[in-house]
């Protein structure tokens, strides 16, 4: 089963090089790893090249934000199944896409946890995501399954259609909300943190792009014809303070 991997990226070349070993260092072979790069002005693709080894296609382009290169990215993948691993972020272990593979076996997709960690070495971990327990219902509340765990078997990602680039932030709630909705799908939980996140990415970056964010929950929930409002999404951050507590 081939996997694979797409990472995007713009002006990462503090963060880049920690990403691209952790995808090295997975002892699972049959991985297709593809970066699309923004058209970074610093040493970003300087990085990518030395790691030539690994990527088997790397992009270097203009694009129109994140999601647009994420999409990019699964139109060039040949690979059985597709996960996302952004540019600050780590696999947690080197056993991560083995299990994922081995998972995959039975069911359309997976997804597990992920940590989020306030220092370049992931050390100082900050916040606990647990995806446990998760339903289809729960995307009403704003809740889903941690998108930098969730890997998916391709044609399924082709049928849901591409990442919604009138989204600003969460055009991938808006993704997994759809591949939930599609007939006859089966996603299964691995009960383990798949990947370690640094705090401070688009979603989780203050005040103002929780409320964003929310807005576009909302507005995904009513396209998709899920029953959501303002009240069903702020019940959901009991959950993310239990986060904190038992991380």
């Amino acid at each position: 089963m081939k996997i694979s991997i797409i990472t995007v990226c713009y002006n990462s070349d503090k963060t880049i090089e920690r990403t691209l070993k952790s995808v090295e260092s997975q002892i699972y072979s049959d991985i297709e790893y593809i970066v699309i790069d923004g058209a970074s002005t610093d040493r970003t693709n300087d990085i990518i090249s030395s790691y030539s080894h690994i990527v088997d296609v790397h992009v270097s382009e203009k694009d129109h934000g994140l999601y647009d290169a994420m999409n990019k990215g699964i139109a060039l993948a040949t690979g059985d199944v597709i996960g996302i691993l952004n540019s600050d972020d780590i696999f947690f272990n080197d056993t991560v896409i083995q299990r994922i593979s081995a998972e995959l076996n039975n069911c359309d997709g997976v997804y597990g946890d992920v940590g989020f960690y306030a220092d370049k070495d992931f050390q100082i971990k900050k916040r606990h995501y647990s995806s446990k327990g998760f339903s289809l219902d729960k995307f009403s509340r704003g809740m889903m399954p941690a998108h930098p765990s969730f890997y998916v078997k391709r044609a399924l990602l082709l049928k849901a259609g591409e990442y919604n680039t009138d989204f600003k932030i969460a055009a991938d709630f808006d993704m997994l909300l759809r591949l939930y909705l599609l007939k006859n799908a089966n996603y299964k939980y691995i009960p383990q943190e798949l990947v370690k996140m640094l705090i401070g990415g688009v979603s989780t970056s203050g005040f103002h792009s929780n409320l964003l964010l929310n807005k576009e929950i909302i507005k995904s929930c009513h396209m998709n014809g899920v029953k959501s409002n303002w009240l069903y999404v702020l019940s959901k951050y009991p959950k993310k303070i239990m986060g904190l507590l038992f991380k």
